[in-house]
């Protein structure tokens, strides 16, 4: 099992992508929820509303993930990849019914 941990601009955003990549058999679930964000930009301190967007998904999918992610957004954003160290197992034979595992080539 794989998390991405993704900020977007808006809960919008993040519905298009969750919807896009569940259509797609990319991720099995997602959440989002809004936060606080603040970074250092050109020397000033900004703060500023963002989305948190979480995909639960199976390994070696980021390449697909990003390229739906792109494809909703035009920014600079953080798509972090979370390794899991365990997963209950009815939620995982859950994962696996529904997303296929991928191997890379």
């Amino acid at each position: 099992m794989q998390i991405f941990y993704v900020t977007l601009n808006t809960a919008q955003e993040a519905h298009q992508i969750s919807h896009q990549l569940l259509e797609q058999k990319l991720a099995l679930c997602t959440n989002w929820f809004p936060i606080t964000c603040a970074y250092r930009w050109e020397g000033e301190i900004q703060e500023e509303a963002e989305v948190v967007l979480i995909i639960k998904t199976q390994q070696n999918y980021r390449q697909e993930i990003e390229q739906v992610i792109n494809e909703q957004i035009d920014y600079t954003n953080c798509v972090a990849e979370i390794s899991v160290e365990s997963v209950n197992e009815s939620f995982l034979k859950w994962l696996n019914a529904e997303v296929p595992m991928k191997t890379l080539n």
